[in-house]
C-alpha cells in the first residue's frame, strides 16, 4: 500500500484520540466522502456544529485531519482527512485501549450496514456477502487477516478506479475474522 495513504500509529495518546465514537466516524466521512465542513458533518452525524467542530480540531491535534487548502471563506472552515487508513499493532498497547477502538471500528461498520439497508430497502445483486464458520490456530487467524488485507490492498492500489470514474460507484469492503466462544445471530 502506498505509504502516504496509510498511518502508523505508535503513541497511545493518538490511538486513543480514536476511540471516541464521534471522532471515528467524522474521520471515516471525510475519507469516504472528501473535505467537508463541521456544520456540514454535523447534520450527517446529528450532532451540533460545535461538537462536530471541537472533535474535527482533536483529530487534527493527532494528525488525522487537516484544514482543506483552497476551500472555505471567513468563517466556514474545511477539513480533510491526512490519510486514508490508520493501522496498529495491538501488541504494542494496553489490551483495553485497543478494545476500546476495535469497539468504535465495529460500531461504525454496524450504522454502515444498517444505514445502507434503510436507505436502499432492497439489497442489489452486486452486493456480495459472504461468511464461513473456520476452525483456526491463533497463527491460521492472522495469516488468513494477513491473505484478505494483501487482496484488499491489491484492488485498493491496482484495480480500484478513480472516484467518480463513468461507471462507478463507491463500495464498501469489510474483512472480519474473529474468534468466537458462543454463536450470536
Amino acid at each position: 500500500m502506498s505509504e502516504p495513504r496509510t498511518v502508523r500509529i505508535t503513541d497511545p495518546e493518538t490511538l486513543r484520540a480514536l476511540a471516541h465514537p464521534l471522532r471515528i466516524r467524522l474521520l471515516g466521512l471525510l475519507r469516504a466522502e472528501g473535505p467537508s465542513t463541521a456544520s456540514r458533518l454535523g447534520e450527517r452525524v446529528g450532532e451540533s456544529s460545535g461538537a462536530t467542530s471541537y472533535h474535527l480540531r482533536e483529530l487534527a491535534r493527532y494528525g488525522f485531519v487537516e484544514d482543506a487548502p483552497g476551500l472555505g471563506t471567513g468563517r466556514e472552515r474545511w477539513w480533510r482527512a491526512l490519510h486514508e487508513i490508520s493501522s496498529w499493532d495491538d501488541d504494542a498497547f494496553d489490551p483495553e485501549l485497543v478494545g476500546a477502538v476495535q469497539r468504535r471500528v465495529v460500531e461504525s461498520r454496524a450504522l454502515a450496514y444498517t444505514g445502507w439497508l434503510q436507505d436502499l430497502g432492497v439489497v442489489p445483486d452486486t452486493a456480495q456477502f459472504s461468511d464461513r464458520l473456520l476452525h483456526l490456530t491463533p497463527d491460521q487467524t492472522r495469516g488468513l487477516g494477513a491473505e484478505l488485507a494483501a487482496v484488499l490492498a491489491r484492488w485498493y492500489d491496482e484495480e480500484s478506479a478513480e472516484p467518480g470514474a463513468s461507471g462507478t460507484a463507491p463500495v464498501l469492503v469489510f474483512a472480519d475474522a474473529f474468534p468466537i466462544t458462543e454463536l450470536r445471530l
